[in-house]
């Protein structure tokens, strides 16, 4: 992985994938106590970064293999960016997804003409479907997070950060981002290490599924003993991935757990004073900036709201418990 597969990708993602604001507010800056910049990815195509990934990887591969078709293994938000990469891209897609998923992100996966494939990802193993399905139909497996390309497309958030931090004045010495198994982390890292060597990368995890900041600390690749369990969905995994962790012990400083609770007031002071809608895993890395602040260095912060995809209940009940949050 380097720079050049990431600016690469970049130029494949133009105009396709969009670029999406860094926005402020005074209001969420007083209960920061630092000025916040808010890098929203939840207004990506598809509601979250993952369809950079999903284009990136998509627009790399051979004419064959694309004529072919992709697979994907998703808990929801990789899942509508692959549909939607493979839609554009006039092949189909094969989503194998967790039966719990948000009903959300199943139904838009359906939407957008992926086949999805439901699993219980207690008793099931997600890789032995993937694997056995892409034998039989020879489609080409896209991965969630460890895999180069889709690393590269992440890191085009990266590219963008570094812009828009220079054009806002943005003094800030911390980059907040929502992290599962690293993809869209190690990108920006890359991006930023070759863009804005200033800026150090900071993992956010939910509390019970902190793989990369016990992975930091021991220095190598630790896994979560649950595999769901969280509203933070999106960013659930069991461990790091092997391509990515090397990137982030290299280059991030250490990671922030947060309590899902946290992320639910973060998701209220969003839609209040910013006007998006993030889905809890979404928005950790603005509850990290919001109530963790003691944790965090210099006078700005930057946070990365990674994806927008939130059942309506979930939503509704940060609303009615965290309603005061502003």
């Amino acid at each position: 992985m380097n720079i050049d597969l990431i600016e690469a990708a970049a130029v494949r993602l133009k105009g396709h994938a969009r670029r999406t604001p860094m926005l402020t507010s005074p209001f969420v800056d007083e209960i920061a106590g630092r000025r916040v910049f808010l890098k929203t990815e939840a207004l990506q195509h598809t509601g979250s970064f993952k369809f950079r990934g999903a284009w990136s990887a998509l627009s790399a591969l051979t004419d064959n293999a694309l004529k072919a078709g992709v697979i994907a293994i998703s808990s929801g938000n990789h899942a509508q960016g692959v549909a939607l990469a493979a839609r554009e891209h006039g092949t189909s897609a094969v989503i194998i997804m967790p039966a719990d998923a948000p009903v959300m992100k199943i139904e838009n996966t359906k939407a957008l003409g992926a086949e999805v494939v439901l699993y219980d990802r207690e008793t099931e193993d997600r890789d032995e479907i993937g694997a056995r399905l892409s034998e039989e139909r020879g489609l080409t497996l896209v991965k969630p997070f460890d895999e180069p390309q889709v690393i590269a497309g992440q890191g085009s958030v990266g590219l963008e950060i570094a812009e828009q931090a220079a054009e806002l004045g943005a003094n800030a010495s911390e980059v907040l981002v929502c992290c599962g198994g690293g993809g869209l982390t190690s990108g920006i890292a890359l991006a930023l290490e070759a863009k804005a060597p200033e800026l150090t990368i900071r993992p956010v995890e939910p509390e019970g599924f902190d793989d990369v900041t016990r992975s930091l600390v021991s220095g190598r690749i630790e896994r979560n003993a649950q595999v769901s369990g969280s509203l933070c969905d999106a960013i659930i995994t069991q461990q790091p991935g092997n391509i990515t962790f090397p990137i982030l012990h290299r280059l991030c400083g250490p990671g922030l757990v947060v309590p899902e609770e946290d992320c639910l007031r973060a998701m209220v002071v969003a839609f209040a004073r910013l006007k998006i809608v993030l889905e809890p895993g979404g928005a950790i890395a603005l509850a990290a900036a919001l109530y963790h602040g003691d944790q965090i260095a210099g006078d700005d912060v930057i946070a990365v709201a990674s994806g927008g995809n939130v059942d309506a209940d979930v939503f509704q009940m940060a609303l009615e418990k965290y309603g005061d949050a502003t």
